[in-house]
């Protein structure tokens, strides 16, 4: 899958926030990265050559995630002040405000049709909400911490989360009941989210292990242990192949999840690395962390030609381009699609 093991090349480090980068987004079109940060802001790159962020300022304490909706229309952002904002990218000052929660909140995230989002608080409790109502609808309660982390599944039919409780609970986003609770943790669970294909999940926790559980058989698929220090932060390549992570010990570590393997070691730029992201066509990955800096590198990945949301015209580095012209000059277009749709990672297919 692939074509080459050529280092990652780090193509930018956009600076603007002032302190600590907490998350990290691409929109779909890969025209725009959102961040958010301990210095409360929030803020959009642009892909151009001489990129000027756009600075949006509401919340009063640290924003602690941030995402584009599927259609990049909204962003949302979390924040220790209790609340969730959704703001409109093209309207720099306006943003809505949720509140419901009593405590921070830790993470915000989309569903995959964008109409609902989904948030969790050190209130311990998961909370639902309708996009374009902005409407309240329900809380998921049983978690007996602070959750670090919950999404939906690419399907929308699930939702998963981790807590302080060192539990990863699965709840049914219909019957709102909870369908299973992995248990076998001995460290604090800080992150976690879906395989793109909806049948495992990813998990990484306060000491250093990142496990990854089929959640149809309720089991442990495969188990990491690359990093010094706990895990801040996980994304799977769209593939479903890769897994790249960020971690305390200021490094971030790119998993082959096909072969079991470490694939590559990344250094941050000096201190604790909070946020990681691989762009929708898994062409990019950003970071952030506590060296104030955004770095967007660029990856060589067989399986990112033929990802559905790809598209020439959204590349914004010459080393795609070239992939491209070399990668279509060496095997017929019909087979590398071929391969990359029948080539999942063989225990999660």
């Amino acid at each position: 899958m692939i074509s080459t093991l050529k280092h990652p090349v780090l193509e930018r480090c956009l600076s603007g926030h002032k302190t600590a980068v907490t998350s990290l987004d691409f929109n779909h079109n890969m025209t725009q990265l959102v961040s958010g940060s301990m210095d409360a802001c929030v803020m959009v790159w642009n892909f151009k050559e001489n990129p000027q962020p756009h600075r949006f300022v509401g919340h009063k304490d640290a924003v602690t995630s941030v995402q584009f909706s599927p259609s990049g229309q909204f962003i949302v952002s979390a924040s220790h002040d209790k609340t969730v904002r959704l703001w409109v990218p093209i309207l720099k000052r306006q943003s809505t405000v949720f509140e419901a929660h009593t405590e921070a909140v830790r993470s915000v995230a989309f569903s995959s049709d964008g109409q609902e989002l989904i948030t969790a608080s050190d209130d311990k409790s998961v909370k639902l909400w309708t996009v374009h109502r902005q409407k309240y609808l329900f809380s998921l309660n049983q978690h007996s911490k602070c959750i670090r982390c919950a999404k939906f599944s690419p399907d929308g039919r699930l939702i998963v989360s981790v807590s302080d409780d060192r539990t990863v609970r699965l709840w049914d986003r219909s019957s709102q009941a909870c369908i299973h609770v992995f248990e076998e943790h001995e460290e604090i669970l800080t992150y976690v989210d879906f395989h793109p294909n909806g049948t495992s999940i990813a998990t990484g926790d306060t000491r250093n292990t990142i496990n990854i559980w089929d959640v149809r058989m309720n089991k442990l698929l495969q188990c990491y242990h690359v990093h010094n220090s706990g895990i801040n932060g996980l994304s799977f390549h769209p593939s479903g192949n890769y897994l790249i992570t960020a971690a305390n010990d200021w490094t971030m570590k790119v998993l082959d999840l096909v072969d079991g393997r470490l694939l590559y070691i990344l250094h941050g730029g000096g201190g604790p690395v909070n946020a990681v992201a691989f762009s929708h066509c898994g062409t990019y990955f950003a970071s952030g962390g506590s060296d104030l800096q955004v770095c967007l590198r660029f990856l060589f990945f067989v399986s990112t030609l033929f990802h559905p949301s790809c598209d020439s015209k959204w590349y914004c580095s010459k080393y795609c381009l070239l992939f491209i012209k070399i990668s279509v000059k060496t095997e017929p277009a019909d087979r590398m699609a071929y391969r990359y749709a029948h080539s999942p990672l063989s225990c999660l297919a």
